[in-house]
């Protein structure tokens, strides 16, 4: 007899999902970067998990893991191709960490904005093994099972992933020292105070503005320090006038929305270190911005 056909079966297999959703949501949200793409997986995890024989499974948790992980990777390699055709930079989806600061994680890791954006360089394969060990403390063994790859193969992977993240970031200053400078900076970029700007932004500072098109965001990387500093000094006229800021969590960071009229127009993240700060990342894209705003009120 199919489990689903026992009587408070389905009970049992309810349980078993909500038990493991937060670590399914972790798992497909740092793999694809995407709210909204990963919540779509959970749905079609949930889906197969109804029809699959659960009298054959041992151990839900790691059935319904793997399931998610392997769409996830699936969605991943289909984005590539989408997001080719985003106009302008492409940004990782915000989410609100204030109530689950891991995401459903062992640890907070690959998390922040600028190391999903950063993880976004690797391959889906790759980006999910670094996930699997360094997110959620996943034994080699797991990982090679959940990829179908060998244990020597599954540690390539998650060191490829460390390479480059120690490559490409710099090691991030504490959320004290985070939010200080943060402080700094936007009290600078409101008034285009050119000489503080210049003092809190690294040689090397990169902004991103994610707007998919939308009028007043920048549809190529700022980068530099002289032409960060000026561009925000020239921006400052235009967009602080008629903006109120509110401090919110974003990504396990201290993040700001910005809102014109009531209206939320931008979430500033930024990656920070003791260069003083790296990346300026704004999403602006409406479609971003709403799913993060929502969740701020529930």
């Amino acid at each position: 007899m199919r489990a689903g056909a026992q009587p408070g079966s389905l009970d049992r297999a309810t349980k078993d999902f909500l038990s493991a959703r937060p670590q399914l949501f972790g798992v497909a949200y740092r793999i694809l970067g995407s709210a909204v793409e990963a919540e779509d997986v959970v749905q079609e995890t949930w889906v197969r998990w109804q029809n699959t024989d659960r009298a054959q499974v041992r151990e839900p948790a790691a059935f319904l893991t793997t399931v998610a992980t392997r769409l996830a990777i699936n969605v991943a390699q289909s984005a590539r191709a989408r997001r080719e055709s985003y106009v302008g930079p492409w940004l990782p989806e915000p989410v609100d960490t204030a109530q689950d600061p891991q995401l459903g994680a062992e640890r907070a890791e690959a998390l922040e904005m600028a190391v999903l954006l950063l993880l976004q360089k690797l391959n889906p394969v790759e980006r999910t093994a670094y996930v699997l060990r360094e997110a959620f403390d996943y034994p080699y063994r797991r990982v090679a099972e959940i990829l179908e790859t060998t244990e020597a193969n599954a540690r390539q992977l998650v060191s490829r992933g460390r390479r480059h993240l120690a490559a490409e970031r710099k090691e991030p200053v504490t959320p004290e020292a985070h939010r200080r400078l943060l402080e700094v900076f936007l009290s600078a970029a409101r008034t285009g105070d050119l000489l503080v700007l210049e003092g809190v932004l690294a040689a090397d500072v990169v902004s991103y503005s994610d707007g998919n098109g939308i009028r007043g965001a920048s549809r190529i990387p700022v980068v530099g320090r002289p032409h960060v500093s000026r561009y925000l000094v020239a921006f400052a006229p235009r967009f602080w006038p008629r903006a109120e800021t509110r401090w919110v969590e974003a990504n396990g960071r201290s993040a700001v929305l910005v809102s014109s009229g009531e209206q939320p127009v931008a979430l500033l993240t930024a990656d920070i270190s003791a260069d003083g700060i790296d990346r300026l990342m704004w999403v602006m894209n409406p479609a971003k911005l709403a799913p993060y705003v929502a969740s701020l009120s529930d």
